[in-house]
């Protein structure tokens, strides 16, 4: 019979640097929790959250033959605060876990040689998982002893602090579960009180329409009005929370290659960045977890990182984007023109620009 011991240093053979167990089953407080999220609209335009509400809440649901989870963590520690970048105006801020390849993939790799070993060793059959799927995977994390779902919602690990990509594997062998992680956040609220946009409903609440990771990646419409300016020139996910965590202390700095940041997306500069078309933008981020974004979305957030960005010299770039194809990129770059722009400049530009979409025409009036 194998054992789980057995299942952790063949975890540890492929690569993961964090392997727990847990049983196949949520708590029902985790179940409220989420179901009391949606149902306060808290996941904005995230209809795939509401969609499979029943499969994510309960394990047994997405697969009811299903008696472990075997958790893996992988870090992908930067070994510095990727804060130190939001003093760069002209520079845009890309979030640590997007600076190379797409973790979804590296993750895939490894949890494919594992779950194939289980069943070639086991008999027993295995199903694989990273964040694309209903997988309540932090409640699980926490439950199997991998860390604790801090203040912030994350996942935090008194050896990797906040920096761990999860995996799991699903399977009908049964094993003995690992004891669970406590809550060591005790009275710090760093994590709140550093949120840009005060997201933070409360401790362990969010508020996603309001986070900058949720604006950036995966909000598709315009960014509203009151939530811009303080954006500053993060263009792509927020680690601001994530950073402030003491626990980092332990926090240790990954030894993946394929986690290393990239040059080109260590500090790029927001006037090379908003002039990608849909080619050169498709180049750039191959292999990239920011390309399932588009160039639409991501030049709509560069956008609004230049009008931050205080450079009178990138008013060009925001006055040549003012008749894009796309209505998110117009909206945006006429509000960064506006605040970077003499009014004279921008009332010359308004009169050369006609305007059918009602959306974009307000961004002239506004």
């Amino acid at each position: 019979m194998l054992d789980k011991e057995e299942v952790r240093r063949f975890a540890f053979d492929v690569g993961f640097d964090a392997v727990r167990f847990t049983r196949a089953e949520t708590s029902a407080q985790t179940q409220e929790r989420l179901r009391t999220f949606i149902a306060d609209g808290l996941h904005g335009d995230m209809g795939w959250m509401q969609e499979k509400a029943d499969r994510r809440e309960n394990p047994q649901t997405l697969w009811p033959e299903a008696k472990t989870v075997v958790m893996l963590g992988l870090n992908y520690g930067p070994g510095y605060d990727p804060r130190n970048l939001l003093e760069h105006a002209d520079r845009g801020v890309v979030s640590v876990y997007a600076r190379n390849k797409d973790y979804h993939d590296v993750l895939k790799k490894r949890l494919k040689r594992l779950a194939m070993w289980l069943h070639e060793t086991s008999g027993h059959e295995v199903k694989i998982f990273v964040d694309t799927a209903p997988v309540m995977e932090k409640p699980l994390a926490q439950s199997s002893g991998l860390g604790w779902q801090g203040k912030h919602t994350n996942l935090v690990s008194r050896e990797f602090g906040s920096w761990l990509f999860l995996g799991e594997v699903f399977t009908t062998l049964e094993l003995e579960p690992d004891a669970a992680e406590a809550d060591h956040c005790g009275e710090c609220r760093r994590c709140l009180d550093v949120c840009p946009t005060n997201a933070f409903i409360g401790p362990y609440k969010l508020d996603a329409r309001k986070c900058i990771s949720y604006l950036t990646i995966e909000h598709k419409g315009h960014i509203p009005r009151d939530l811009r300016a303080l954006m500053g020139n993060r263009i792509y996910g927020c680690d601001d929370c994530l950073a402030a965590c003491p626990w980092n202390k332990f926090a240790q700095t990954t030894d993946v290659s394929d986690f290393l940041p990239r040059a080109e997306l260590t500090a790029p500069r927001l006037a090379d960045l908003a002039g990608l078309d849909d080619a050169t933008f498709r180049a750039l981020f191959a292999g990239s977890p920011i390309k399932r974004i588009g160039r639409d979305r991501f030049v709509r957030n560069v956008l609004i990182a230049i009008g931050n960005s205080g450079h009178a010299e990138l008013a060009e770039c925001a006055e040549s984007l003012l008749s894009d194809a796309a209505p998110v990129v117009r909206a945006a770059a006429i509000w960064a023109f506006k605040r970077l722009a003499s009014q004279a400049q921008f009332d010359a530009a308004k009169e050369k620009v006609s305007e059918n979409d009602a959306d974009v025409a307000a961004e002239w009036r506004a």
